[in-house]
C-alpha cells in the first residue's frame, strides 16, 4: 500500500467510524475495532491506546482494575447517571465521564447537565471533572458560534 492510498484508506475509516456514531452504533461498552495489516508487517495483539493522525485516538481497550475518575456527588447521582448515559450513547463523553468533543461544545454540555440537576457551581464541578480551566470562556465563545445553537438543540434531544 502506498502513501496515497494509505491516506485515503484512514479518510474512508473516519468517514466511516463518523456514519456509525452518527447511525448511534457507540453504545456504552461497546468497542469497534479495525485492524490494517500490510504485507510483511508485524502483528500486534494487544495495544492499550492507538493514536493517528496526532491527537485522533482511534481506539482505547480499558483495562482490568483501571481507576475512573470519581464523579463528584452532584455528578453522581441517580438522575446525573442518567444524564451521562444519555451523554455517553450520544457520544459526547466516554466511559471515563471525559468529553470527546469540542471544548465549547463540552461547556454546552455541562451547562445543561447543571442545569438539570440544579447545581449551583457548574465550572468548578467541570473544570475540576475534566481537569480544565476558563469553561465559562469557553461556554461564552460557544454562545458566538453558529454550531452552537444546533448543537443546543441535539443536547435537548437527548436529555428528553
Amino acid at each position: 500500500m502506498n502513501e496515497h492510498h494509505s491516506e485515503d484508506d484512514l479518510e474512508f475509516l473516519n468517514r466511516l467510524l463518523e456514519r456509525l456514531h452518527q447511525a448511534g452504533f457507540d453504545r456504552h461498552g461497546s468497542h469497534i475495532e479495525i485492524v490494517i495489516v500490510q504485507s510483511g508487517a508485524q502483528h500486534v495483539d494487544h495495544v492499550e491506546n492507538q493514536y493517528f493522525c496526532g491527537n485522533t485516538k482511534v481506539r482505547e481497550n480499558a483495562t482490568e482494575g483501571s481507576d475512573k475518575p470519581e464523579l463528584p456527588p452532584v455528578l453522581a447521582t441517580e438522575a446525573a447517571m442518567t444524564l451521562w448515559q444519555k451523554a455517553q450513547r450520544a457520544g459526547y463523553v466516554d466511559d471515563d465521564y471525559q468529553p470527546t468533543i469540542s471544548r465549547t461544545q463540552s461547556a454546552l454540555l455541562a451547562d445543561a447537565m447543571a442545569e438539570r440537576l440544579g447545581i449551583r457551581e457548574k465550572w468548578k464541578v467541570f473544570e475540576t471533572l475534566w481537569n480544565r480551566k476558563n469553561m465559562r470562556g469557553d461556554y461564552n465563545d460557544a454562545l458566538s458560534q453558529r454550531q452552537s445553537l444546533e448543537f443546543r438543540e441535539k443536547l435537548k434531544n437527548v436529555f428528553r
